[in-house]
């Protein structure tokens, strides 16, 4: 069993929120746009809460280490899958950004079985490009006119576009450390 502390438990509540952001969606349910919008950007808000939490009160934890980039993972490719679905962004951003995530945590696991984690730890690359998705994603979920002043899509899509670019930059930098550290000259 994990330690459930309060870290954890937003962890958690994150990765419970997936199918409410799925279903608010895909499912016949009045207002589904916002709700799954709302859903989202309560969620993001957890990510750095939950981390600053767990950092301020010494109760980091192995669970938290490993679930937390994972539920913002199932939130991003959740979303972005559905928005492809709904073509409210083009299937290439989808892959970029959920390539990307998957590239990146092979490469994270293939560093800490050799040794070398260190290397490709998170870095402010990493958590621009997070911030970045995070959002972006919300004004594609609402897809409508956000306090009459504007419609969401058009500043969605150059924003989920910057945050793709983000994320490309950030995988090479990611690249480049995993490089540098000689662990992709091994055999």
């Amino acid at each position: 069993m994990f330690p459930l502390n309060l870290p954890n438990a937003l962890t958690l509540i994150r990765i419970l929120l997936v199918p409410v952001l799925v279903v608010a969606l895909t499912v016949e349910t009045p207002g589904g746009d916002t709700i799954a919008a709302i859903v989202f950007a309560v969620a993001a808000l957890t990510d750095g809460l939950d981390g600053y939490i767990a950092r301020s009160r010494q109760s980091v934890t192995t669970f938290g280490k490993v679930m937390d980039p994972v539920a913002d993972k199932l939130m991003v490719a959740a979303a972005l899958i559905v928005l492809t679905e709904f073509g409210r962004i083009y299937a290439l951003v989808a892959l970029i950004i959920i390539g990307r995530e998957i590239t990146i945590s092979a490469l994270r696991e293939w560093m800490a079985s050799i040794g070398r984690s260190k290397s490709v730890a998170v870095n402010m690359a990493g958590k621009v490009k997070t911030v970045a998705q995070l959002v972006a994603i919300p004004f594609l979920l609402f897809d409508d006119v956000l306090f009459e002043l504007f419609h969401t899509r058009p500043v969605g899509h150059v924003l989920i576009w910057v945050a793709a670019g983000i994320t490309l930059w950030s995988m090479v930098v990611y690249l480049k450390a995993a490089w540098r550290s000689g662990a992709l000259h091994e055999k």
